[in-house]
Parts: structure tokens; sequence; C-alpha cells
């Protein structure tokens, strides 16, 4: 008897996953037309185009979370836009600046005088990093191949399957069908790309390696190219990292050779190409490692295990992580639209299920650029193509960073957030010494930029950078992270890091006159103008909105380890003294101290800074707050929907927590129409941010489960559009999972799992039941009569 396990059965349906590419010759299909047949489309997480990419936004992406690439799908040339996540200019240094704590308190004085342009211009001179701006992410290079094609294409069709993680180009010519598959591997990290046809002898190629940066390409064997360079400076820094790229081809028949920087197959049955890179990065402080040994280590080892034996690997890890939640929003004839006209209509179409496969794209992303020993998901995620991204592709704290990862927990994908963890401890050490150097204070702190050297003083001006309160916002993030599974040992872990960052308020925040209410000052409410022609102010509303969550966390973290007993109450009187939440003579919630939103230059502003208490906190709900609940979606009103992707993902969540469903659809189809959703599914800011995307995802999840307050409520912003539907495999805080199924626009049937003997109140439509979870560690939550039930399950 042959016993397979559950390893073996994902690797051998990953090799039946790519079929034929691996295993034998491909038969030529029926090029795909753009008219709606009547059956659903086979597989619904596949993105699918009918021509190969002409820009880097239509492009695909895969990523391992430390190497990835964009895949352009080209018929007589392939493009592999290829990036590594320590790849950033520059080098480490201190950006701390030594006027600043004597400036601190005439900045402050000037502010609670009333004098902002005063305060702000002093700020700029002496308060600011130095240099100004941070650190841009960069690309290595561009893997190039060209074909020696000479008949016309038929039957092409290229498409990301989300499944497997797959890149795949298929076309025929000159009586031939290719194909080629290209995957980054999460085990191995490297970019692998097959290449095969349904002749013999059909396959070759010429491939180069390009690059912007400094740097030389030279033959490390007759099969193999090599690219060893430096990054660049940036700002005044120096570069001070190797990168290092190799790119082997390994081909059945034919010859292969290297001359002049090409590699070169001919009249090969087949190829493998393996891609590698790596750089000297070591940490945000030793930049000594042995780039060039890295890239041959990862490309020996692919070579090792063989192209099937990688591609097994890389699926049954992929899998292991993306197969833990499904979703089905309902599903039409326009599933079975190519995905760039399906964004193109989507204004006119009914297409639920684009927004099911959004959901698992964004899903797709996280894991291909954010998992353990690499670094966060940056503001393009892991892609980019320039040495000089917008925004430098840096880590946006004051919204865009916390956006990647507000989907993760929910969406099943906790381990996507470690490399945030990490990227945190680090600015502990940073963050400790500008908080000492800037403020004088305890602690730690992180304005709202970082970068790869955890660069944690305020930049790029002081009407965006000085902005204090970015590390306190990153700390609920990893709240999250034990919020949702309750694990004592990672509370352990992180309540250092929530420690250090209250420890800087207490020291920080002072007093303001006209109520005695403790505040940040100077600060500002991201990234918008008051009335006085300024961004600097005392206490904005999102500061104390972020420090009442963060001193209260804090507080339950000691108290739940037992330890810091004094620090508790000092915080607990802190938390006491801050602002409270204000509501302003057009009814909205404040976004300052002052009566200023209706006043504001911006009042459609982007940002939506103020109403942080609504989401993702939930100092603000329907059901315990209403007067400040009816403030926030009058603030929201005013601010109107229109704004950049991921202000539009924000608004979408806020929505979500109102209960709007039908206003929250209609910003769905926002996010998911031409103007603000690439052909490739990556979000348009403008220009390319991923943050949107993952917002979008998060927006999702708030519409169909929520878990805040203690409280499971099942379908809270359902909207009329997708009338029969279920989602599974979501977490919720406290340690449990939700499946939850609807038809004709009510509940159906959920499941409750987690800790056997655990109990949870389930809400539904303003019903609730106690959902106790029997030994088994399950309870089903059904409506009987229209009354909502819950029992365990035996």
């Amino acid at each position: 008897m042959t016993h397979t396990t559950r390893r073996e059965s994902l690797q051998m349906a990953a090799l039946a996953a790519l079929g034929a590419c691996y295993r034998g010759p491909i038969r030529a299909t029926a090029p795909p037309t753009t008219t709606m047949p009547d059956a659903p489309a086979p597989d619904p997480w596949v993105l699918w185009y009918e021509a190969p990419a002409a820009t880097w936004t239509e492009a695909l992406p895969i990523g391992s979370g430390r190497v990835g690439a964009m895949v352009f799908g080209g018929t007589e040339s392939e493009r592999l836009a290829l990036n590594e996540d320590t790849l950033w200019a520059g080098g480490p240094y201190d950006p701390t600046h030594a006027e600043a704590l004597a400036a601190l308190p005439e900045i402050r004085k000037l502010i609670f005088a009333g004098r902002y342009r005063e305060a702000q211009d002093l700020a700029k001179s002496r308060m600011m990093a130095t240099p100004l701006r941070q650190m841009p992410y960069q690309m290595p290079c561009d893997v190039l191949l060209s074909f020696p094609l000479v008949a016309p294409v038929t039957g092409y069709r290229r498409e990301l399957r989300l499944g497997t993680a797959v890149a795949r180009t298929r076309f025929t010519s000159g009586g031939a069908t290719f194909a080629r598959d290209a995957f980054a591997s999460p085990v191995d990290h490297v970019v692998a790309l097959r290449l095969t046809a349904d002749q013999p002898r059909r396959v070759g190629f010429d491939l180069r390696l390009r690059t912007p940066q400094a740097a030389q390409t030279a033959a490390a064997a007759f099969d193999t190219l090599v690219m060893h360079g430096k990054n660049g400076s940036a700002s005044g820094i120096e570069g001070a990292l190797a990168f290092a790229v190799r790119a082997q081809a390994i081909a059945t028949g034919g010859t292969t050779s290297t001359r002049d920087g090409v590699l070169s197959v001919r009249d090969a049955d087949s190829a493998v190409l393996f891609v590698s890179a790596a750089t000297s990065y070591k940490s945000f402080r030793d930049v000594s490692g042995d780039a060039g040994a890295a890239a041959e280590e990862r490309l020996a080892r692919a070579r090792q295990k063989g192209p099937e034996r990688l591609f097994a690997d890389h699926v049954a890890e992929h899998q292991r992580l993306f197969e833990r939640v499904g979703i089905d929003l309902g599903v039409t004839d326009a599933a079975n639209l190519p995905t760039d006209e399906r964004v193109r209509r989507s204004g006119e179409l009914d297409d639920p299920a684009l927004a099911a496969l959004y959901f698992q794209y964004g899903r797709y992303l996280l894991l291909g650029c954010s998992r353990p020993g690499g670094q966060p998901a940056n503001l393009q995620g892991l892609w980019n193509e320039s040495l000089d991204p917008p925004w430098g592709c840096k880590y946006t704290i004051n919204i865009n960073t916390e956006m990647n990862y507000w989907p993760a927990e929910a969406a099943n994908l906790a381990e996507c957030v470690e490399p945030l963890a990490a990227l945190m401890n680090d600015l502990t050490e940073t963050g400790a010494h500008t908080a000492k150097v800037h403020y004088g204070a305890r602690g730690w702190v992180a304005h709202h930029n970082t970068d790869l050297w955890r660069a944690a003083a305020p930049v790029d001006g002081p009407q965006w950078g000085l902005w204090p309160t970015g590390g306190a916002w990153l700390s609920m993030t990893l709240w999250d992270r034990y919020d949702y599974g309750r694990d004592r040992d990672v509370l352990a872990a992180i309540y250092p890091i929530l420690r250090g960052a209250a420890e800087f308020f207490l020291d920080t925040l002072v007093e303001e006159p006209s109520h005695r209410w403790l505040v940040t000052c100077p600060s500002l409410s991201p990234e918008n103008v008051h009335p006085h022609g300024t961004s600097l102010c005392a206490g904005p509303s999102m500061d104390g909105q972020i420090l009442r969550d963060l001193f209260a966390n804090c507080i339950e973290a000691a108290e739940t380890l037992g330890i810091d007993a004094p620090l508790r109450a000092q915080l607990a009187d802190a938390r006491a003294r801050l602002p409270p939440h204000q509501i302003g003579a057009a009814g909205q919630l404040q976004e300052w101290l002052e009566d200023w939103d209706m006043q504001a230059p911006e009042i459609h502003h982007r940002h939506v800074s103020h109403l942080y208490a609504l989401f993702p906190s939930s100092q603000i709900t329907v059901e315990d707050t209403p007067a400040l609940a009816a403030a926030a979606r009058r603030s929201l009103e005013i601010r109107g929907d229109e704004a950049t992707g991921w202000g539009i993902a924000w608004r979408l969540n806020l929505w979500a927590r109102l209960g709007e469903g039908d206003h929250a659809h209609r910003i769905l189809r926002m996010l998911l129409g031409p103007e603000r959703t690439y052909p490739n599914l990556f979000d348009a800011h403008p220009p390319f941010q991923i943050d949107g995307n993952f917002g979008g995802v998060s927006g999702i999840l708030e519409m169909l489960v929520q878990s805040h307050s203690g409280v499971v409520a099942l379908l809270p912003a359902l909207p009329s559009a997708w009338r029969t539907g279920s989602i599974r495999g979501v977490r919720a805080r406290g340690g449990f999972e939700v499946d939850v199924a609807w038809k004709d626009g009510a509940l159906d049937a959920a499941t409750l799992r987690g800790a056997p003997g655990s109990a949870r109140p389930i809400r539904y439509r303003g019903q609730t039941a106690q959902a106790a979870l029997g030994p088994r560690g399950q309870a089903r939550v059904w409506l009987e009569g229209g009354t909502l039930r819950a029992e365990a399950t035996a």
C-alpha cells in the first residue's frame, strides 16, 4: 500500500498544475474571446489577458517575500523586472538634528500663542532631519530575453494564477505552441522561468541583464551570467551596499553559451532559467554581507533541487497560506472577460466576482511581499522599476504602512506581519536615539516615514514630517498581532515595544492652556492644513485617539503579564487627561482641538485622520457611541467619497464600520474602476501604491465580518449587490475563526471555531446570541424563524 502525506499530495497537485509545461507536449487551444460564454470561468483566481504588457502596471507580479519580478509576457521578447527587498539607496546614517531639543520649547510656545507660521519656520530650520529626505527603494536590474520568432503569433494568452502563484505566457508561432511559466519561490528565494514548446528544438533565446545602477556583468560559466554592482547615493548619503544578480539557464538539448554579456540558448527542447539576487545588507547598521556568495548559494540550491521539486515546494508553501481563506460573492458572465476589460468596464458590468478576485489578489500580494525573514511591504510592496520611485517607495507610517497590514490578521495571513514587527524592533533603537536628541525623552519615537536604515527623525518638511505619532500607530498593528490570537508569548514579545512607545509620550505630552488637557506639541493632522495656512498645531484629534489606544493596550498588556504596576498607574492618569472626542458646529467629528474643520482649505482632503477612532480603532461604534458615530458619518459626508486610491480604501472601511453596506459597495466600485485600478489590478494612487490594494481587502472583510468590542458581527455591511455568497477562514479577535454563508441577502449559516470551552457573543442585525464552543472547539450559528441561534457542535 502506498501512503501519501499532505505535503506529497500538494507536490503532486503542483506538478499537475503546470501540466504539459513540465511533463510533455502542449495542445494548442483557441484564442480567448471577448464575448461572454454561458459557462463560468473554471478557476476564479486567475488574472488573464489577450496581449503582452505594454507598461509596468500591466505586467504581472511574482514575489517570494524577498525577491520578485514583474513579468511582461512578450512574444519576441520577455522582460522580468527584478527586485530584491534590501536594495535601497544610501547606507547606515543618523538623521537627527543636534539643535532640535533646544528649539522645542520655543516651537511649543509659538504654537500655543497661535503663531503657527513662525513655529513652522523655526521647526524647518532647527528640528528637521539631516538630510531632509530619506533613502529610496531601488531596483537591481531587468532580465531581458529575446526570441527568434519570425511567424505571426496566434492564440496568445498570459495569466497569473493566484492559487499556484505562477505567471504564464502561451502562444502559437510558426506551427509550434510556446509556453513560459514564471514563479518566485518563497522557500528558495529565486525567480524561475520554465520555457517549453510542443515541438523539439524550438526553444532558444538570448538573455541580457540591464541596469541603471553602477554595475558590471560577466560570464561565470558557459550557462551563467553574474552582475555585481553598488547601490546609489541619495541626499548626500553615499551608497554602501553591494548587490549581485545571477542568471543561469539549464537547457534540455541544444546548446548553451555566454559571450560579451549575453547568455544564449539555441535549438533546445526546453529550458529553465534561475535568477537569484542578494545584497550585502545584514541589518540597518551592518552592510558587511557577501552579496555574491548569497546569490550564488541561492542559485546552487535551486539547481540542486531541480525545477520540479523547486516548483512543488513553492506551490506547497504558497497554498499552505493562500488556501486558508475562500470567498464567493457570486458569479456572472462578466467573469469570463479578460481582466483588463473587466476593470475598464467595471462601472457598467454586474461583476461581483471581480471584487472577490481583487480580495484574493490582495492576499496574494501580501504573501509575495511580506514574509518572515524579509523586509515589510513598502509603498509598492516589493515591486519597483526605478532608482527614484514615487515617494521613495518608503514606509510611510502616517497611514500607508499601517494600511498595508490592515487585512493581515483577519485574512489569515498573520505570519506576514513578522517583517513589520522586526522593523519596529529596530525602530526601538533608532527611535530611542531620536527621542533623546530631539525631545530629551525616554522610550522611542518615529515620525511619518522610515526606510531600510530605520531613520526615525522628522523628514520632508515640518508640514508633513513633524508628526511624532507614527511609531505609536505602528504599535497598534502589533497589538492586533496579539489580539487576534491571544497568545501570551506574542504579548511578552511585543510588550517592550508598546512600553517604549508609551514612555515617550509620558515624557513629551504637555498641558494645553485652555482645558489643561495633555496634548502632543508640536504635531499635525496628517497631512492636512488648518485655517491658519500651516499644518503644525497642538493636540490634533488623531493623536489623542491613537494614544488612547496605545495607553489602554499597554495597561492591559502589563496587567496580563503581571508587571509594571507603577507604569500602569501613570498611563491611566495620562489617558484620563487626553482630549475627548469633540463634535463641531457642523455636526462633524472635529479634526483639531479647535472647530476649524469647515474653514480648512482642503475640506475634501484625502486623509481622514480624525476618523481613526471609528476605523481602524473601535473607540467609536454605532452600537456603543451613536452620537459620535453620527458625527463621524457627517465628517465622511463633508470629506466626500472621491480620493486617492488608498484614500478611497480608507473610506470603504469607515462606511463598512458604520454598517452602510450599499454605500461601502459604491466606494468599492470606485476603487475597482480604471481611475483607481490598473489593468494588472495594482492600486492607482495614482501612481501605483500598494496600500490601496490592502485597504480594499480590509474593506471587503469589514463588510462581511467584524470582531471589535468583544463581539463577532456577521454581515454587518452586506450590500444588496451581493445577494448570495460565503466566506470561510476569517480570523476574529479573541482567538476565533469564522465561516459565514448568506442567501437572498440574509444569514444562512455560520461556524465559529476556537479553543474548546471558549465563547463569544455573535451579532447579526441587532440580535445577539452567545456562541459557546464545544469540545471540538466549534459552534454553529443560524437563523430560526428570524431569531439568531447559536449552539456548540458536539
